[in-house]
């Protein structure tokens, strides 16, 4: 399956739009990252916990976001775009939210 960012694919001609799909990756907070990102934020920095953490979340939404186009008859998702936020889970922490959102699309003639 081809995942992308652009709306169109060079040498594949869409036959059909089949819907937006959307995969969302929830992660909880944790003291010992958070601690730790406070004091890089303090002192300055990277946050390499951080990243490694949106980094996979990226990845695990890309699969998700795989699957469902799969489950649709997608052979590519096309205009991919991520978001990132968070939920605030009242004094129990933060929850950090990674979404990934395409077109799902049925092509006519495949890359070669």
């Amino acid at each position: 399956m081809i995942l992308t960012t652009t709306d169109v694919i060079q040498g594949a001609i869409i036959e059909s739009y089949l819907g937006i799909v959307t995969a969302e990756v929830v992660y909880g907070s944790n003291f010992l990252r958070d601690f730790m990102a406070g004091l890089r934020d303090f002192f300055g920095g990277r946050t390499a916990s951080y990243e490694r953490l949106f980094e996979e979340g990226q990845r695990k939404a890309l699969a998700e976001l795989e699957q469902r186009a799969l489950r649709l008859g997608a052979d590519a998702v096309i205009g991919i775009e991520f978001d990132t936020g968070t939920i605030n889970v009242d004094q129990s922490g933060v929850l950090m939210l990674i979404t990934a959102t395409g077109t799902a699309v049925k092509m006519a003639v495949k890359m070669r």
